[in-house]
């Protein structure tokens, strides 16, 4: 068998384990990390609707908005403005790429506190920021933190969590992004009439890097991370603690300990392996998954929610509030696939959640065109937006039940032992390599393709629903080191993957 499907006397499918109140605490301080992240999409969007700031960074813009003729969808259009956004994803991009060599020699809960730490740092000089450079550098190491954090938080909860609950336990990443998200645009709505407050929706972000820093720094690493760094006594106190004293954990830590053996034997360069024929289904997910959650255009809708509000008609906190209410409804549509997605199936919910956000997008291009003209110079009316406002609720719960959680969880369940931090950090640096791109032109594309920007992402959605009808397998209740089994079945995966076994 090839490293990381390995079984150790058919136990593989008894993992499952059962919950106690070790992995629950363990697994919610590591979701904490979600917060972070969450909390720089909310309060970003927020901010550069603030008239303090724009005055101060980007007067240009308030130029722009007081004209009467403006065209609504092409007031915020300004690339410095994006770049204060996007920067953020580029340092991501770039920490991710080498966060799967530290991580594997750190460990996955060190890693988690030196993101914590640089995002911390970087939140400190965005409070004070004086001039853009301030802004910017601020954002690059916001970004570095957020990198290591996401390249290191799924991969704990998947390797830490029983198999039988591995989604429930994972999807708690998404809910502490969507906590993070509600609170940033909560904050931004009290201090939005405040000369200062766009320093203190930027400086307080030093307050969630703190909780999940001091977190981490409470609790154990998992014992995957454990064996595969030789600490094999402490690989045993972990699993002994997440899993429960009267709980036999020597099937379990067998099976970690050959796949560890089996990844040491190969004594291959992990970016080279992954590229291997067999492994070409791991390869292909972790690309396409976090590619496509970008492209549903849920993160776009996040960042410029209030942007987006203003620029269709709502006043500053008309905008700010739907901005909040879809954060809301987010977290709420995470609770659900916390719920079901262990029991329905990861296929199932991406396949719903597909069809809904398509759906919602179609009907908001078609509204916001008949509504603001083909040109864009008029404004809609209140029912309107009200309207706009519920679809993109409805659109905003598809992906929280969907895309939201399962991207995360996914690729950080598919790999075996050796190529999993490649894998998670190839994964992780596509999510932000898209978002990048995307967040730094979809100001430019709201103004060019108006309402058109919408059918763009229902287009995308379409097409990433049709590629998990096709090619994701399901991979609920499996153990992470027996997973080579759902590609063995796959109708097209098959082909890859079975002459090794």
């Amino acid at each position: 068998m090839a490293g990381g499907g390995f079984a150790v006397d058919g136990h593989a499918g008894s993992f499952s384990g059962r919950i106690t109140a070790s992995v629950v605490i363990t697994c919610i301080v590591a979701a904490s990390g979600g917060l972070i992240f969450g909390y720089d999409i909310g309060i970003s969007g927020g901010v550069t609707t603030m008239r303090p700031f724009l005055r101060k960074f980007f007067p240009s813009i308030l130029k722009k908005a007081a004209e009467a003729k403006t065209n609504v969808y092409c007031v915020y259009d300004s690339q410095v403005l994006t770049a204060f956004t996007s920067s953020l994803y580029l340092a991501g991009l770039a920490a991710s790429l080498v966060a799967s060599r530290i991580t594997a020699a750190l460990g996955r809960r060190n890693i988690m506190v030196v993101g914590g730490c640089t995002f911390l740092v970087g939140a400190a000089i965005n409070g004070g920021a004086e001039n853009i450079a301030m802004l910017i550098v601020g954002r690059l190491l916001l970004g570095f933190g957020v990198g290591f954090t996401n390249q290191a938080t799924p991969v704990y909860l998947s390797e830490m969590a029983p198999s039988k609950w591995r989604g429930a336990f994972n999807t708690g990443f998404q809910f502490f992004i969507g906590i993070g998200v509600v609170t940033a645009n909560c904050l931004n709505y009290g201090t939005a009439r405040l000369s200062y407050g766009w320093r203190l929706s930027l400086g307080l972000a030093v307050i969630p890097a703190a909780i999940m820093t001091v977190g981490a720094l409470l609790i154990t690493d998992t014992p995957s991370s454990l064996v595969e760094r030789g600490k094999l006594d402490q690989a045993k106190q972990s699993l002994r603690k997440v899993r429960g004293v009267e709980t036999d954990i020597e099937p379990e830590l067998g099976d970690l300990v050959k796949s560890s053996e089996m990844a040491k034997a190969a004594n291959q360069e992990p970016f080279v392996t992954i590229f291997e024929r067999q492994y070409r289904p791991h390869l292909v997910m972790s690309i396409a998954i976090p590619f496509f959650q970008q492209v549903t255009g849920i993160n776009i809708i996040a960042f410029y929610a209030p942007v987006l509000f203003q620029s269709v008609g709502f006043g500053n906190d008309s905008a700010l509030i739907a901005a909040i209410i879809l954060g809301l409804v987010n977290l709420g549509s995470i609770l659900v696939s916390t719920v079901v997605v262990d029991r329905f199936g990861r296929r199932f919910l991406f396949l719903q959640g597909g069809i809904q956000m398509f759906i919602c997008q179609v009907a908001l291009a078609c509204i916001l065109a008949v509504e603001t003209g083909l040109t864009g110079t008029k404004n809609l009316s209140k029912g309107s937006a009200i309207i706009v406002l519920v679809l993109m609720c409805i659109y905003a719960a598809g992906f929280g039940w969907s895309w939201g959680p399962l991207s995360w969880l996914i690729p950080s369940e598919i790999f075996p032992m050796k190529i999993r931090t490649t894998g998670q950090s190839i994964s992780v640096a596509i999510n932000f390599a898209t978002t990048f791109v995307l967040s730094q032109t979809f100001l430019a594309m709201l103004c060019h393709f108006k309402f058109g920007a919408f059918l763009f992402y229902a287009g995308w959605i379409a097409v990433m629903t049709i590629f998990v009808l096709l090619f994701v397998p399901e991979t609920k209740g499996i153990p992470m080191n027996s997973m080579y089994a759902v590609w063995e079945k796959h109708w097209y995966w098959s082909r890859f993957v079975k002459a090794q076994f």
